[in-house]
């Protein structure tokens, strides 16, 4: 953005002027209401992903075991499955456009944002199901794998270990382009990609079973960052006449998605095409969109919450989904149940996040 500051006149010794420029201001950074919208849905769609994988669970992926449920189950899985590559276009704008860490110290106060709350829930949920005896191993050896990767019955969380090394991969980037020397992110990063070969050779050394190791990303993930960031920084939304098109391709692509997820495999990976097609169709009918203003501060307050409702609402799941959640429910049953018991888990998990927000937890628990 241009400076709005003038030139101003330097009087030398000698009584002559000449004109100087102003050190120009840092331009102020725009506040982008499409990306908290889009945050906001693809939160929303994390959690109807998992309501509706409880229901593909609850008949053991087989129709026989209740049609309604099996296609209620299946459409609702597929038409989300574009939320994780959204979540890393987001990734990638944030660090390389919308809010770029200037020091290094900036972008590990970013991953501690997001340490301390993923390892707090981990914890929660493994207390939680010690508590309800649902542990399958003892809840130290889980403690301690979850240093390494995701462990029941916090699966949801398998995202962070890959979402954060690609924000500290990007950010070293960014940081190394500004002339900065990140050497502790760069030993980070070094340690990140020797895990797994380090604790292989300690197992063929020593015969001990070693924790999987889950930190680490893919090359689709490092491609939806990158290429979102593309996508995102965009000056202005699409065009009109672009808009149904991009919905009927968005369509196209989820009845792709439920074929695969039915017929060849479920879950469909996140880097097939379809799924592909489908992210880059949401994210450009919402790139750019106008939030109303008088939207902005709701959309926003609840776009603060979304990491908290993440991390949380697969305790509603488990508990309100899977224990009301019959099998057998007719067409019409499942139309009035699915609807319900998912607007109620949004509405339970935002509801927890934001309360923790005003007492101020918001950097334990997130």
């Amino acid at each position: 953005m241009p400076s709005n500051s003038a030139p101003t006149a330097a009087v030398s010794r000698n009584g002559h002027t000449s004109a100087t420029a102003a050190a120009p201001s840092p331009p102020a950074r725009e506040h982008r209401h499409d990306i908290d919208l889009l945050r906001l849905v693809a939160s929303c769609s994390v959690i109807t992903a998992h309501v509706s994988a409880s229901l593909i669970h609850a008949v053991d992926q087989r129709e026989s075991e209740g049609a309604a449920v099996y296609w209620t189950g299946f459409v609702g899985d597929s038409i989300t499955s574009f939320a994780v590559p959204v979540f890393f276009a987001i990734a990638g704008w944030a660090v390389i456009s919308g809010a770029p860490p200037r020091t290094s110290g900036r972008l590990w106060q970013r991953l501690r944002r997001n340490l301390v709350p993923m390892f707090v829930w981990t914890a929660i949920y493994l207390l939680w199901a010690w508590l309800r005896d649902r542990n399958e191993k003892p809840m130290t050896d889980l403690a301690v794998d979850s240093l390494f990767d995701s462990v029941e019955p916090a699966y949801h969380l398998w995202f962070m270990y890959a979402y954060l090394p690609i924000v500290v991969m990007l950010g070293f980037v960014v940081l190394l382009r500004a002339g900065a020397r990140p050497w502790g992110l760069g030993l980070l990063l070094m340690g990140i990609a020797g895990l797994g070969p380090t604790l292989t050779t300690l197992h063929e050394i020593t015969g001990w079973t070693m924790p999987r190791v889950g930190w680490g990303f893919g090359t689709y993930s490092v491609i939806y960052a990158i290429g979102g960031a593309f996508l995102l920084a965009s000056a202005s939304a699409v065009a009109t006449r672009y808009r149904w098109p991009l919905a009927l391709t968005g369509l196209a692509a989820v009845a792709g998605i439920v074929w695969y997820n039915t017929d060849i495999h479920y879950v469909i990976p996140n880097a097939h095409p379809f799924v592909a097609v489908l992210s880059v169709c949401v994210v450009l009918l919402l790139v750019r969109v106008r939030v109303p203003e008088r939207r902005r501060p709701l959309v926003n307050k609840l776009a603060n919450a979304a990491l908290g409702a993440y991390l949380v609402h697969v305790l509603f799941v488990e508990e309100l989904v899977v224990r009301l959640l019959e099998p057998d429910l007719s067409g019409v049953q499942t139309a009035v149940f699915f609807p319900g018991v998912l607007l109620a888990t949004i509405a339970l998990s935002y509801t927890a996040s934001l309360l923790w927000g005003r007492f101020g937890l918001r950097r334990a628990l997130g």
